[in-house]
């Protein structure tokens, strides 16, 4: 059974910085991307950033310049450094990843983690 497991978050005053680390577990042949939503209450969940394993990275517009992404393919993690935190910044960060596993027949199915709570306060 594959799992993700989040941590890194917390409370912030605004200017703040978190670090986000999510690591998948279990029967993993390959991971194809790996990625951090986030959901604010009242919102829809959106994508945050994502990292290829070909290296290609995407940031939503509303983080660029102040979210970096990265991943490290031995850990099977994948990390969200997070500086000049903004109140709007407030949500449930959700790590997602596409993976293969020997249950897949070969194609890449997606899993979730179960969200770590960011909340940026003055």
């Amino acid at each position: 059974q594959v799992q993700l497991v989040e941590s890194g978050g917390g409370l912030v005053r605004p200017g703040g910085s978190l670090r986000l680390s999510c690591t998948a577990s279990g029967r993993i042949l390959s991971i194809v991307r790996m990625a951090w939503y986030r959901q604010a209450p009242g919102k829809e969940r959106e994508l945050v950033a994502s990292v290829t394993s070909a290296g290609n990275i995407n940031y939503a517009d509303s983080v660029k310049g102040r979210f970096t992404v990265s991943r490290d393919n031995a850990k099977k993690a994948v990390y969200l450094q997070m500086n000049n935190l903004k109140v709007e910044d407030t949500a449930v960060y959700y790590c997602n990843s596409d993976l293969v596993t020997p249950y897949g027949l070969g194609s890449p199915e997606e899993y979730w983690g179960q969200g770590t709570q960011v909340t940026v306060s003055p």
